[in-house]
């Protein structure tokens, strides 16, 4: 298939889509605003970031995407860059040399073909155990700084009886879902945002205005600090959780069609994206599996929900600019937190389908196996199912304990592969030529250890 013609069936899904659910996708394409909104507005007012250059490019990042790749695919900050940006009060320059180093370390990563090569040999209990552990921090993450704060019922417009609403509107439309939740939540959160008068003459100082872009290029400390104290940690979360994981869930969530992202695309897309924008002080950003998870959960199928969300960002970026903060920043937590849970837990469930397989009765049936090696076939199964669940939960708890997606990795492939340790020695006996007999098989005076090094499959 040629590129236009992918365009022209991408396109063709789209409008397809959006003109038989437009609500839903509109609900969807806000499913991930409880993660970008947080940061995005944290790392303006730090001045970290220039905002209306981040909703220029980001917006831009969201079209060509939902445009090309027709699956809901977010544009979310990159969390480890955002988090040191904001503890440690990065500069712009420092937190565009972060941003522009992850850059050119993705685009060698796609352009070498490595990316390709992790996808083969990372295990599926791997990726998914780094989705959960996403997903799980998220739920945490919701709870312990959006929630917990809450006072019971004051402020008036911000507490936890909010809350509680929120989450009985998320258990309805969980039974309805059709409901476009997180579009409704949104409404009414900037409805009370509105409403709500400035807390201090601060508040007001940021204005509206026409963008100007203004490329800058980085010194030479702020490439050191941006590279070593924020770029490194960020590596491992975006290699596996926003191009791993996320051509993972998208072949999950979408497995007729569209056709899932290859992993060399989703890293140039992510390259391109931050070696573009980072010049103009724009926010770091990537594709991640949570965002993903978020904007299916709120009624997103196709590409036109974030090309709605692109162009909204557009003409905020041109238009807007510095002036939404003051609106954003006085967004209900009682509600933003509700939709941060709700996307978390969106994400943790594609733990589920880690032992997707053919029932073992379909595969007896197949195989015309007989009841004692259907037995032995039934056990091997269960117990790869366990032992895939394991990699999976030693995967999460190590993303989830050190704060680490490199860490949970890590300790995920030594936990697989010390479960294959007595299958590479079966295999390494069988390669030199011996195999044992049953146990109950009379072994006659001749009989020991028979040979089958010729054709031993």
């Amino acid at each position: 298939m040629s590129l236009r013609e992918h365009f022209q069936s991408i396109t063709t899904y789209n409008v397809r889509t959006l003109k038989q659910s437009p609500l839903a996708e509109l609900s969807g394409s806000l499913g991930d605003l409880g993660t970008l909104l947080p940061l995005m507005i944290a790392m303006a007012l730090k001045g970290s970031i220039d905002l209306p250059s981040t909703l220029v490019f980001s917006g831009l990042t969201n079209l060509f995407t939902g445009m090309f790749y027709g699956v809901p695919l977010p544009v979310q900050p990159m969390k480890a860059i955002a988090a040191v940006a904001i503890s440690q009060n990065f500069s712009k320059q420092e937190t565009a040399a972060a941003g522009l180093t992850m850059g050119i370390a993705v685009f060698v990563l796609s352009a070498t073909g490595l990316l390709r090569w992790l996808n083969r040999v990372v295990p599926v209990p791997v990726v998914k155990g780094i989705q959960v552990g996403a997903g799980l921090s998220l739920v945490i993450s919701a709870g312990t700084s959006l929630i917990l704060p809450l006072d019971w019922a004051s402020p008036a417009y911000d507490n936890t009886i909010w809350a509680i609403a929120a989450f009985v509107l998320l258990i309805v439309a969980s039974l309805a879902p059709r409901l476009p939740y997180a579009l409704i939540v949104l409404v009414f959160g900037l409805i009370m945002a509105a409403a709500v008068v400035p807390r201090s003459e601060g508040d007001g100082d940021l204005s509206a205005g026409i963008w100007h872009p203004s490329p800058f290029a980085p010194h030479g400390s702020a490439w050191k600090t941006g590279a070593i104290d924020a770029a490194i940690p960020q590596l491992p979360l975006t290699t596996l959780n926003s191009i791993l994981a996320v051509t993972s869930l998208s072949a999950t969530l979408f497995p007729n069609y569209p056709p899932t992202p290859s992993t060399t695309s989703i890293g140039f897309s992510v390259a391109v994206a931050n070696l573009v924008g980072c010049w103009f002080g724009a926010m770091p950003i990537c594709h991640g599996s949570g965002g993903l998870a978020g904007q299916y959960r709120f009624g997103a199928r196709s590409g036109s929900s974030i090309i709605i969300l692109g162009l909204v960002k557009l003409v905020l970026g041109l238009f807007v600019g510095d002036g939404i903060v003051p609106l954003l920043q006085r967004l209900p937590k009682s509600l933003l937190g509700i939709m941060v849970l709700a996307a978390g837990v969106e994400l943790a469930k594609v733990g589920q389908t880690v032992n997707e397989s053919q029932g073992i009765w379909e595969q007896v049936e197949a195989d015309n196996l007989d009841v004692q090696s259907a037995d032995k076939r039934r056990q091997s199964v269960e117990q790869e199912g366990k032992d895939r669940w394991m990699v999976m939960l030693i995967t999460a708890a190590g993303c989830l304990a050190f704060k680490n997606d490199a860490v949970g990795f890590f300790a995920g492939l030594v936990w697989h592969w010390g479960l294959r340790i007595p299958e590479w020695f079966e295999t390494l006996r069988r390669r030199r030529g011996f195999i044992r007999l049953q146990p109950d098989r009379h072994i006659g005076p001749d009989e020991g250890l028979l040979d089958f090094r010729q054709d031993e499959p």
